[in-house]
């Protein structure tokens, strides 16, 4: 005869085990992002959040992330800061306060993220910080963030090594010169020049809104320049082309400015564009790109309808870092040692970017990471990865860890 109440105790366990497991596996982690959606750092912001939705969506798909027994999903929330350091100090107090969230994403603009990184360390939460540029952002010995891009002046460093070798000397400079990181870039490009008889002649000033550049490069077209750089947002520096070619100014062009094929042609033609360098970190394009950044390519391309902007996998690579440092430090909730966990994380097989790792991590003491640097030419409608341009990862955290 059977027992039936031992049959019947054993479906009850049965029924419990089988809750609790469906319990754990409809954990939730809500993650924040903070980003440009809006105006003109949109062409940065937009797709960086893309990145991170698109990320989760892959990561959620693969069994999420896992933390002992549990399992957690991924939500994700965006808010809108229009690069605007007000805006994103109201996003992120309303994702840290409202919503409870403590990993917070994206951040492609430089003067709205070190509004946030002012006061971020004070808080419970985690900061990872994606295209935002401005050097000082990780000098401040903030222990809670990290930034997947690496700063400007690492980046101007190796392009002024390229345009020297080029063999121009007289060089004007036209840009959002009044923007900390743009100004950082061009500095550490004068240095690199004047040492092989260089110099820049011009430095001469565009908004993030200033569409008509004929003023600026007028004048410069009188100082008779061997080349021209420009350094902004994708916009601005896209008329600056244009219009460069309707002025007839026949010389090298050479940028600081990322952006996709599809984003200039909204502003210039291909043939305008023909021959422009863009020296910058070495972003995504297909043909710099490793099996992973192909793989990203399309699966965003064919998500979004569109093709992703170079610099939006640094976003995508935030949340793969950040899932791994979750379950290295085997908690979501002590954000303190997953902090801890992103400093001692090696690069996780599923990034885009080229990260060139300190002393075996992606992210150094200071919480920067490093890519390599790279000379991109717009050739017949596309951005073509020419070369890679040298970089001295290791040097150049230990110059930031002497910086406050």
């Amino acid at each position: 005869m059977p027992n039936h109440k031992f049959t019947r105790a054993c479906a009850a366990l049965a029924m419990t085990l089988v809750a609790g497991a469906s319990l754990a596996a409809e954990k939730k982690l809500t993650v924040g992002v903070a980003d440009a959606l809006t105006g003109g750092g949109a062409v940065y912001g937009l797709p960086q959040a893309n990145a991170v939705k698109m990320a989760a969506e892959e990561i959620n798909a693969a069994g999420g992330i896992k933390v002992g027994p549990d399992v957690y999903k991924i939500d994700v929330i965006a808010y809108d800061d229009k690069a605007n350091p007000t805006e994103a100090t109201n996003a992120v107090r309303k994702l840290i306060d409202r919503d409870g969230v403590k990993y917070i994403l994206g951040f492609c603009c430089s003067g709205s993220t070190s509004a946030v990184a002012s006061f971020i360390g004070n808080e419970k939460a985690v900061m990872l910080v994606g295209n935002a540029a401005e050097r000082s952002i990780t000098t401040k010995k903030i222990p809670n963030l990290v930034r997947t891009r690496p700063p400007a002046d690492y980046t101007g460093q190796a392009a002024g090594t390229f345009i020297a070798r080029k063999g121009q000397k007289r060089i004007a400079v036209l840009g959002a010169l009044d923007v900390g990181f743009y100004a950082q870039y061009v500095d550490s490009v004068e240095r690199e020049i004047k040492k092989t008889g260089g110099e820049i002649i011009a430095r001469e000033v565009f908004s993030l809104k200033d569409r008509d550049m004929t003023p600026q490069l007028t004048k410069i077209r009188g100082l008779n320049p061997d080349a021209i750089l420009v350094v902004g947002y994708v916009e601005p520096a896209a008329f600056v082309y244009r219009q460069a070619v309707e002025l007839g100014m026949n010389i090298p062009r050479y940028g600081f400015t990322s952006g996709s094929e599809e984003q200039f042609l909204r502003v210039t033609t291909s043939e305008q564009m023909e021959g422009v360098w863009d020296l910058r970190p070495t972003e995504l394009t297909l043909l710099s790109a490793s099996k992973n950044g192909i793989a990203y390519h399309a699966n965003y391309t064919k998500k979004y309808n569109a093709s992703p902007s170079p610099s939006s996998p640094y976003a995508y690579d935030q949340l793969y870092a950040l899932k791994a440092a979750i379950e290295a430090a085997g908690t979501v909730d002590n954000t303190e040692a997953v902090a801890k966990a992103l400093r001692n994380l090696a690069v996780p097989p599923q990034v885009v970017m080229q990260y060139q790792p300190v002393d075996g991590k992606m992210f150094d003491v200071n919480g920067q990471a490093y890519t390599s640097n790279g000379a991109f030419q717009w050739q017949k409608g596309k951005w073509v990865f020419v070369e890679d341009l040298p970089s001295d990862s290791k040097a150049y955290s230990q110059f930031l860890s002497t910086l406050n």
